[in-house]
């Protein structure tokens, strides 16, 4: 069985037969994976009219527990600052959450979930998980784990060497 990335190292191979394609193999996957995973585990939010970038800033509300700033927010979604201010303007405008400004400094502000943003998100987070559990059910609970160790470390690797790139 062969995916989409085995044809395009076949061509690599063709123009560069010296070249060592081993990177193009992991990388490749690696971004056509995150594609598909992308547009396949978007299914259940795009149900409830959510973006993942807005289910990711629902979500640092929930499992943080207590309201956070916008910048504070960037870092827990590895998200840039204007996105996250768009992001928060969409969620305002549907209810889901609600932006105060700080006491003593109102430039700031402190965003938090209203109460429909926490029965979504309570809702939501088990049909996602759920979900995204059923398109790796099949490689099996032991592959999982150690794809997901394989994939730590070079996260971890990756974060030392490139950590301070944007996102």
């Amino acid at each position: 069985m062969e995916d989409a990335v085995s044809e395009v190292l076949r061509q690599w191979q063709r123009v560069h037969p010296d070249l060592d394609t081993l990177p193009i193999a992991v990388i490749g996957r690696l971004t056509r994976c995150a594609t598909l995973l992308q547009q396949a585990a978007d299914a259940p939010l795009v149900r409830e009219g959510l973006a993942r970038p807005e289910f990711d800033l629902l979500g640092a509300l929930h499992r943080v527990g207590r309201e956070m700033t916008p910048t504070r927010l960037a870092r827990e979604t590895f998200s840039s600052g204007a996105a996250v201010t768009k992001r928060l303007r969409r969620l305002e405008e549907q209810g889901l959450i609600e932006r105060r400004a700080d006491e003593r400094d109102r430039r700031v502000a402190h965003v938090s979930l209203t109460e429909e943003g926490r029965r979504l998100i309570a809702r939501l987070v088990p049909e996602q998980v759920g979900y995204e559990a059923s398109l790796l059910a099949p490689l099996g609970a032991d592959k999982q784990r150690g794809l997901a160790d394989v994939l730590s470390e070079l996260l971890v690797l990756l974060e030392g060497s490139l950590g301070g790139l944007p996102i």
